[in-house]
């Protein structure tokens, strides 16, 4: 199978890192126990979310957009683009203070509710979701003059006929059938 070349990486922006602490902090703050432990979550929070920031990525290529994020279970997914049924751009209060978005992809066939994918702190990430957009609607012209311009195996008038003929059977299978049940 042949490599599929690179159309657009995504570049996240060190800023998800404070959004992250801040997150966490507040969750600190309003839980008892957590007031306790504010200054240990905050250095772990920090030194993981580095590592997190680090282990993220999200690579468009022409036919799939492949996302990998983890540092201990390192998850790879992989979404056709013909499968993306919608890229959303979220951007939240604190988000905003930190001038941050939220990409969401959404697919066909999808279980349950909510993203199948999230990427938080694109830069650009509105570019990055046109460029997705873009290549997508490019995937769908090429599959639809590459499927009209394939010649049918059977031509059309002999698939009718068969399907005449199937119709003939069925309806000659019910007449028979009547008349043994009557």
């Amino acid at each position: 199978m042949k490599q599929e070349s690179v159309l657009a990486t995504a570049q996240f922006d060190p800023k998800v890192k404070q959004y992250w602490l801040l997150t966490w902090l507040f969750v600190c703050c309003v839980t008892l126990f957590g007031i306790v432990l504010l200054p240990v979550v905050g250095v772990v929070v920090w030194v993981v979310s580095g590592k997190m920031l680090d282990a993220m990525s999200a690579t468009l290529s022409e036919k799939k957009l492949v996302v990998k994020r983890g540092i201990l279970v390192k998850v790879e997914k992989s979404i056709p683009l013909d499968k993306i049924t919608d890229v959303a751009l979220t951007q939240g209060p604190i988000m905003r203070l930190f001038n941050l978005q939220r990409l969401s992809f959404e697919t066909a066939g999808q279980s349950g509710t909510g993203a199948l994918v999230s990427l938080l702190g694109v830069i650009d990430a509105q570019q990055f979701r046109e460029q997705i957009l873009t290549q997508k609607e490019r995937l769908a012209e090429k599959q639809q003059k590459t499927a009209s311009s394939e010649p049918s195996s059977v031509p059309e008038q002999e698939l009718l006929q068969r399907l005449v003929n199937a119709v003939e059977r069925i309806e000659q299978r019910l007449a028979e059938k009547e008349k043994r049940d009557s």
